[in-house]
């Protein structure tokens, strides 16, 4: 052995020590980017419950369902039962299939409240970041992934999401994350993994399922692309058409496409009948528009360059073809379902451009942009939920609301079955029975009422004035009046 290749050799066994070096280096400040996004996501859903703005509407479903797993029983979820008139045993996986509500119930073995979910919730949200940094690392070099998640964790669906309340989709960015970067490292068996447990998550994922397949269709991975859309098709007809119906639920609670049909398959047919009409609807409000465009501009439009954006279509026409407002906006949780496809959409799409353009060894270009989505994402800091941190204001609340609701919630004793109104409920729910306060009495013994501040489903703060004089005249009894709070009691 020559001289020179003991040298070669040598040199060669030196830099592995600092090639883990680095990647230790690296592991150490992804870590930490995605525990501050944690430990940010966890200050607003904490904050917000602690200073009554959070609802029952869904924390306390949530709470409800995951508390049952806790203790190894069925998820009933009285909340939603009471609600629909289906009986306090009704269960949670009969309204939205989401089995994966499951896998939360050891955090209630630590703390038995909600505020568990919300700390899970962010954890979850924030344990995308290190495969999207992957993912961006591998596509466009170290420096733009650490901007690319940067932009993830300053996004504004994931602030939306985290300010309101807890929901399904914590898991959707890091099982998404986790399908797109290891499918792209060619680990296909931890990708598909990944796809499979979007399953589980809620009953109409089999559409971004079948969008993966497209996805794939387009790259050129014909039979695993037809392999995901039979997966996905079957996911979305086992879940609706049978197990939801099976477990006590009805599939026409989420059918949001009236205007198109009494079914799928009549709605289908509509949208084929008149198909310049369908390819407008998706753009035929101005709220749908304004969230379409809020959904790419944070990619600089980029993301349209990839076929990765197939994987989340199936998903935003489902929202945008629907005829409920709520679903088109872009004010609650329902775009951090996409916001990880759409981010490394644009990382892939930007890596297409340059190599059309013959620079794709041009990292200066990728850095730039990276640098550009980060500004983006910054920019809309302040016209989204994370602009909150950082005013005073929101961590006092309604400091004359906030006192009154914990004297009444206080009033209630524990081990009851309680009507509270939306944003008394959380506040209860670790010790109580809660159901909804409305129009309609269920008959407890306790309710937690508010006169003075509009409560959803009412339509007036007037209105709940007289459902509470209603009350009184059935033979409640106020055991407590303050600021608008009443608690009435009927033995």
């Amino acid at each position: 052995m020559t001289g020179d290749t003991l040298a070669a050799e040598s040199g060669a066994t030196a830099t592995l020590p600092r090639r883990r070096t680095l990647l230790g280096g690296h592991r150490l400040r992804v870590g930490l980017l995605a525990l501050l996004a944690a430990a940010a996501y966890a200050v607003i859903g904490l904050v917000k419950f602690a200073t009554f703005r959070a609802s029952v509407f869904d924390l306390v479903i949530v709470d409800q369902a995951v508390r049952n797993y806790a203790r190894f029983r069925p998820p009933y979820v009285p909340v939603l039962g009471a609600f629909h008139d289906r009986g306090l045993d009704y269960l949670q996986v009969a309204d939205h299939f989401s089995p994966a509500y499951a896998l939360l119930a050891p955090f209630y073995w630590v703390h038995d409240g909600p505020e568990s979910l919300v700390v899970a919730q962010a954890l979850l949200f924030a344990a995308a970041i290190p495969f999207v940094w992957l993912f961006t690392r591998r596509v466009l070099g170290t420096g733009a992934a650490y901007l690319v998640a940067v932009a993830y964790a300053l996004s504004w669906p994931v602030a939306q999401a985290v300010a309101f309340d807890v929901h399904e989709v914590m898991f959707v960015p890091v099982l998404t994350a986790v399908m797109i970067e290891r499918y792209h490292a060619d680990r296909p068996l931890p990708a598909f993994a990944a796809m499979f447990g979007l399953l589980l998550v809620k009953e109409d994922m089999g559409l971004m399922v079948i969008g993966f397949g497209l996805f794939l269709f387009a790259v050129g991975d014909r039979f695993r692309a037809v392999c995901c859309a039979a997966v996905g098709v079957g996911g979305v007809l086992l879940t609706r058409g049978a197990l939801i119906p099976m477990l006590g639920g009805d599939a026409e609670d989420f059918w949001a496409y009236g205007h198109l049909g009494p079914d799928a398959p009549s709605a289908i047919l509509a949208l084929l009948r008149d198909p310049v009409a369908a390819v407008l609807l998706p753009f035929g409000a101005e709220d749908k528009v304004d969230t379409l465009l809020l959904m790419v501009w944070p990619t600089l439009l980029l993301c349209l360059l990839s076929p990765l954006t197939l994987a989340a279509l199936p998903h935003v026409l489902e929202r945008m073809l629907a005829d409920r407002p709520l679903w088109w906006q872009a004010d609650f949780q329902y775009s951090a379902f996409t916001v990880v496809i759409l981010l490394c959409a644009g990382v892939d799409g930007l890596a297409r451009l340059l190599r059309r353009l013959g620079r794709s060894g041009d990292r200066s270009i990728g850095l730039a942009w990276s640098l550009a989505a980060c500004a983006v994402a910054v920019t809309l800091v302040p016209k989204f939920a994370l602009d909150q941190l950082y005013h005073p204001s929101f961590y006092r609340g309604d400091e004359v609301k906030v006192a009154a609701a914990r004297e009444a919630v206080a009033r209630v004793p524990s081990g009851v079955t309680v009507e509270a109104v939306n944003s008394a409920g959380p506040a209860l729910t670790s010790r109580a029975t809660v159901l909804l306060w409305t129009g309609q009495s269920r008959g407890a013994p306790w309710v937690v009422a508010d006169t003075a501040r509009w409560e959803f489903p009412f339509g007036s703060a007037e209105e709940q004035a007289a459902r509470v004089a209603a009350l009184v005249e059935e033979g409640y009894a106020k055991v407590f009046e303050r600021d608008g709070y009443v608690v009435l009691h009927r033995p």
